[in-house]
């Protein structure tokens, strides 16, 4: 296993899109119930990369095995230095630190675009995710229980949260200029 990080291409939306939808379907990380569209998922890879945030595949060889991107955590300005993180690894490659290898790739990639701090929204909870995270330096920030119903059971989402760059010590600079 030869694995990479590079930014995402519109060229990479079927893989992305099929990686999603065996979550949205069979898993519970994510609360959407109907997979979105390969064009739907070109549109996303145009947005966030058109805001220059990052949004990054994981390859193996020429495969697409994992993606993970960031987004502003909410639209209004206030919170322009702030990003939440979406990370999802292909069903049959979990595991293997696709999703470790991911992470610390948009960390980078987050704060080189000037944000201060990351968090990670973990639908249903998931053990794996709040591991993942925890292991790369995410502190707990809270937990809201039962927020989505999935698979026939309510979910709690967890939220965690890590500084980026000086964090919350400085005052920041315009978003995107470092």
């Amino acid at each position: 296993m030869t694995l990479s990080v590079r930014r995402a291409t519109i060229g990479d939306a079927e893989a992305i899109a099929a990686i999603y939808a065996h979550h949205v379907l069979h898993g519970t990380a994510t609360y959407e119930v109907v997979p979105p569209t390969e064009d739907e998922t070109v549109e996303k890879i145009l947005t966030v990369s058109g805001r220059s945030w990052p949004f990054l595949v994981a390859c193996d060889g020429d495969q697409v095995v994992g993606y993970a991107y960031a987004t502003q955590f909410r639209d209004r300005p206030a919170y322009a230095y702030a990003c939440e993180n979406s990370i999802y690894v292909a069903h049959d490659r979990r595991g293997g630190g696709i999703g470790k290898l991911l992470l610390k790739a948009l960390l980078e990639g987050a704060e080189a675009h000037g944000f201060r701090r990351m968090v990670a929204v973990i639908g249903g909870a998931e053990p794996a995710s709040v591991a993942l995270h925890g292991s790369c330096g995410f502190e707990h920030a809270g937990r809201l229980t039962g927020m989505g119903w999935k698979a026939g059971r309510w979910l709690d989402t967890v939220y965690m949260q890590i500084a980026l760059g000086s964090g919350i010590s400085t005052a920041p600079v315009a978003p995107g200029k470092g």
